[in-house]
C-alpha cells in the first residue's frame, strides 16, 4: 500500500511540473538509413503534404504530393450525360411505415461514376536527375545510394538527407510552408558545381478508377495528351510557372510556380521538366509551389521562408497545445513505444487531418476510397483535436455547420422523414455521400455531431458556442427522434430496419435495436436537450420522449448482444464477430446511459477480449478496447491494447492498415490520441487520481493542456 501511495504522490507532483516538451519529442525524430517500400517520411500543413523518399525528395519512388484542395470529376461515362447523372436514382426501400429511396442498386455506370467522382489528385513529384561529366543523363536507382542518413526533426517539420551517388556526397534539406501549398528544397553538392546534377518536376495522370491507389498514386508514364497536358509559361531566370490540366468533366487545372536559385527550365520528356541551375555553385535551393490560381514569384516563398515557417509553425504546434509525457520517470518498459507512438501519431495527425475539409482514412500520404473521406471516422480523425486543446482544428475542418443544408436535403427531400438532418458516410468536399448499402444505411455517425458540440461548450461554455451549433445539434437530433419507429406492440421505439450498425457486416433488413447505436442515440438525444435548455429554449418533447422510450439493449445468455434477435450463438458464429467490437463500447468509448447494467457491460467487454476474432480487429479497434479496459478499472489491460501485436505503427509512425486497408490508416492515430487524452486525464464520474487509465505503479504521467473525456 505505501508504494502505491508514494507512486501515486510522484503522478501528482509530476502532473504540476513543467514538461520539457522538445526533448520528448526530438526524442522520437524518425531516422532512416535504407529506402521504405511502403512509407515516405512526411511534411506537410495539414492542407498540404509533400511524402519524400530516403533522398529528401520523390527520385527514387513516386510519392505523392497531395492536398486538401486537389480534386477533379472524370469524364463521364460513354453516351452519358450531366443530366443523367442528376437524375440518378436508387431504389426504395420499406422502412416500417415509409417507402425510403435509397442511393444504391441505380443503373451501374452512372453509380460507379458517382462512386468514384469527384477523385483526389496527385500534384506531382519533386526529385533529382544525375548527369555524367559529358552532361548526358545517367540512369540511377535507390541501389546506387550509399551511406544514406535521413533524419525528420519532428519539432521543427524539416527532413534533412544526405547520401552519396556517383561518388560524391549530396545533402538535401526539405520543408513545408505552413500557410501555403509550397514545398522548399535545398541541395548542396560538389555534383552541383561540375552541373552533374539538377531537380526535375513531374506530373502523373489519375482517375478513379481504383477504390485503392497505394502505396503510389497514378502515372508517370501517361503522356497521352489526350487525358492531360502540361505547358510552361512565365519563365524568368529565377522563377517559372508549369499549368497541369485534366481533361475532365470541368478541365481541371493545377498551378505549379518555381522560384529559387537561378535556374534554366526545360521540358525533359513527356509531362517531366528539368531545373537545371544557371551557376556552378555547390547550393542550390528552390521552392515549388502548388495552387488552383496563377502565383507571380512574390507569392511564392523563397527556400529560407519556407523553412522558417515550418520552423515557427511546429513549434507552436507542440508548445501550444495539450502534451502528454508518459515516459519521463516511468519504469514500466512499455513506456517507450507507447510515447513513440502519441509524438508520431500527433506529428502525422496534424500534417494528414489538420486541414480545411476532413480527410480519408490514409490522410494526404496515398488514395484510399477514392480520396474521399467517412463521416463516421470523422469522430476518429478529430475528436482528439478537443481533448488535446487543437479546438481551431476542428472548426476549421468541421463538415456540420457546411453539409447541414445538404445533410437536411437528405433526409426531408430524398428521403421522406419529415423533420431533421441525416448526415453522409463516404462524402465529396460538397457533402454528396456516394452511392451504396452501406454508405445509406449506416447510422452510428448521426450523433457525432452532438459529441463534438459538447466538447466544444466545455472549452469555451459561451452563449456565442450555444449559438454557432445550435442549427447542427437542432437538425440532428430532430431526424434521430424522427428515425426512431414507435412499436405499438412493444410499446418501445425502435432503431432501424433497415439499418447497418458500427460492424457494417449484419444483415440490413432484418437488423434492429443495435446496442451501441440506441446506447449512443440515448446520450445524443440527452445531449441536444441539455443543449437547447442552454439557450433558453424549450427543447421538443419527442426528444426527451424517445430518449426515455428507446428499446431496451439487447441481451443473449446475461450479456448484450449485437442487435435484438440475434442467435445466441453469435458470439461463436464469424460472420458476427469479425469486425468493430462495437459492444466493448457501451462502457468504455461511451459513458454509461440510465438503462445500462455496468455489470452487464462489464461481463460483455470481457467476453468480447476472449471471444472475438482480434485478427480481423484494426485501427481504432484496439484504442476503443483500451477504454473499456480503462473505464472498468483494469489499466494495465488498457497499455497492453494500445500496444497489442495486431496494432502497428511502423518506424514513421504511419498506423498499419493490416490485411483490411493500404497502409496508413489514420483513425488508428485519433483513437489512440483520444484513448491517451481519456487514460491520462480521465472522465465523467471516473477516479479522482491522476492518469486513473494508467496503472499506478510503474507510470509516471505527467499532462499539460489535456482535458477530461465524457
Amino acid at each position: 500500500m505505501s508504494q502505491l501511495l508514494l507512486s501515486l504522490a510522484i503522478c501528482t507532483f509530476a502532473a504540476a511540473s513543467s514538461i520539457d516538451r522538445r526533448a520528448v519529442v526530438t526524442r522520437y525524430n524518425p531516422v532512416r538509413t535504407n529506402t521504405s517500400p511502403d512509407t515516405p517520411l512526411q511534411i506537410g500543413n495539414g492542407n498540404f503534404a509533400f511524402s519524400a523518399g530516403i533522398d529528401g525528395l520523390q527520385t527514387f519512388q513516386p510519392w505523392s504530393i497531395m492536398s486538401t484542395w486537389g480534386w477533379k470529376n472524370d469524364t463521364l461515362p460513354p453516351n452519358r450525360t450531366l443530366d443523367d447523372v442528376l437524375a440518378y436514382k436508387g431504389e426504395s426501400w420499406w422502412n416500417h411505415d415509409k417507402l425510403v429511396q435509397y442511393n444504391f442498386n441505380g443503373v451501374g455506370d452512372l453509380q460507379q461514376w458517382l462512386i468514384s467522382n469527384p477523385n483526389r489528385v496527385n500534384l506531382g513529384r519533386v526529385g533529382l536527375t544525375f548527369f555524367d561529366a559529358k552532361g548526358a543523363p545517367v540512369s540511377v536507382t535507390a541501389a546506387d545510394i550509399q551511406n544514406a542518413t535521413q533524419t525528420l526533426d519532428l519539432f521543427t517539420g524539416i527532413v534533412s538527407s544526405t547520401f552519396s551517388i556517383l561518388g560524391q556526397p549530396v545533402a538535401v534539406r526539405t520543408s513545408v510552408h505552413q500557410t501555403a501549398g509550397a514545398v522548399g528544397v535545398t541541395v548542396t553538392s560538389p555534383l552541383l558545381v561540375r552541373r552533374q546534377l539538377a531537380v526535375f518536376l513531374d506530373f502523373p495522370w489519375n482517375d478513379g478508377s481504383s477504390k485503392f491507389s497505394a502505396p503510389f498514386v497514378g502515372s508517370f508514364a501517361s503522356t497521352n495528351w489526350t487525358l492531360h497536358r502540361t505547358t510552361l509559361q512565365r519563365v524568368t531566370s529565377i522563377s517559372a510557372e508549369i499549368v497541369h490540366s485534366f481533361n475532365s468533366l470541368a478541365n481541371t487545372t493545377f498551378y505549379t510556380s518555381v522560384h529559387g536559385s537561378a535556374f534554366k527550365l526545360s521540358r525533359a520528356e513527356g509531362h517531366q521538366f528539368l531545373l537545371r541551375p544557371t551557376l556552378p555553385l555547390p547550393s542550390f535551393a528552390v521552392s515549388v509551389a502548388f495552387s488552383l490560381q496563377p502565383q507571380s514569384p512574390p507569392a511564392v516563398p523563397l527556400p529560407p521562408a519556407v523553412e522558417a515557417s515550418s520552423r515557427s509553425g511546429w513549434a507552436n504546434f507542440w508548445e501550444k497545445s495539450g502534451f502528454v509525457d508518459v515516459v519521463t520517470g516511468s519504469t514500466d518498459s512499455r513506456a517507450e513505444e507507447l510515447q513513440r507512438r502519441i509524438i508520431l501519431s500527433r506529428y502525422l495527425m496534424r500534417v494528414n487531418n489538420a486541414g480545411d475539409i476532413p480527410e480519408q482514412e490514409s490522410g494526404l500520404v496515398n488514395n484510399g476510397w477514392y480520396g474521399k473521406f467517412h463521416l463516421e471516422m470523422f469522430y476518429w480523425h478529430s475528436a482528439h483535436w478537443l481533448l488535446w486543446s487543437n479546438d481551431d482544428f476542428v472548426r476549421s475542418s468541421s463538415p456540420y455547420a457546411r453539409f447541414l443544408s445538404s445533410s437536411i436535403a437528405r433526409a426531408q427531400v430524398q428521403q421522406p422523414w419529415t423533420a431533421g438532418a441525416r448526415w453522409g458516410k463516404m462524402s465529396d468536399p460538397s457533402g454528396r455521400s456516394a452511392p451504396g448499402q452501406i454508405n445509406e444505411l449506416l447510422i452510428w455517425q448521426q450523433p457525432h455531431p452532438l459529441i463534438f458540440a459538447e466538447y466544444m461548450w466545455r472549452s469555451t461554455p459561451t452563449h456565442a458556442v450555444l449559438q454557432e451549433w445550435r442549427d447542427v445539434v437542432f437538425e440532428t437530433a430532430q431526424w434521430m427522434a424522427d428515425f426512431a419507429w414507435w412499436n405499438e406492440t412493444t410499446g418501445v421505439f425502435d432503431l432501424g430496419p433497415p439499418m447497418y450498425p458500427v460492424s457494417e457486416d449484419t444483415p440490413p433488413n432484418s437488423t434492429i435495436n443495435t446496442a451501441f447505436e440506441l446506447s449512443y442515440w440515448r446520450i445524443g438525444l440527452d445531449m441536444a436537450t441539455r443543449w437547447m435548455e442552454r439557450l433558453g429554449e424549450t427543447p421538443p418533447a419527442k426528444w426527451s420522449q424517445v430518449a426515455a422510450n428507446l428499446a431496451p439493449l439487447p441481451t443473449s445468455n446475461g450479456l448484450y448482444a449485437v442487435y435484438e434477435g440475434i442467435e445466441d450463438t453469435f458470439w461463436t458464429d464469424p460472420a458476427f464477430i469479425n469486425d468493430h467490437p462495437a459492444l466493448a463500447g457501451l462502457f468504455g468509448w461511451l459513458p454509461a446511459t440510465p438503462k445500462l447494467d455496468i455489470s452487464i457491460a462489464t461481463r460483455t467487454t470481457e467476453k468480447v477480449w476472449t471471444s472475438w476474432n482480434l485478427t480481423s480487429c484494426w485501427g481504432w479497434d484496439f484504442p476503443l478496447l483500451a477504454m473499456s479496459a480503462a473505464r472498468i478499472g483494469q489499466p494495465d489491460r488498457a497499455v497492453d491494447w494500445l500496444l497489442h501485436p495486431l496494432f502497428q505503427f511502423d518506424d514513421a509512425g504511419m498506423p498499419l492498415g493490416g490485411t483490411r486497408v493500404p497502409t496508413p490508416y489514420f483513425p488508428g492515430s485519433g483513437a489512440l490520441l483520444t484513448a491517451i487524452a481519456f487514460m491520462a486525464k480521465g472522465w465523467d464520474d471516473g477516479p479522482q487520481t491522476n492518469a486513473p487509465g494508467f496503472p499506478a505503479v510503474g507510470w509516471n504521467v505527467r499532462t499539460e493542456g489535456i482535458r477530461m473525456a465524457l
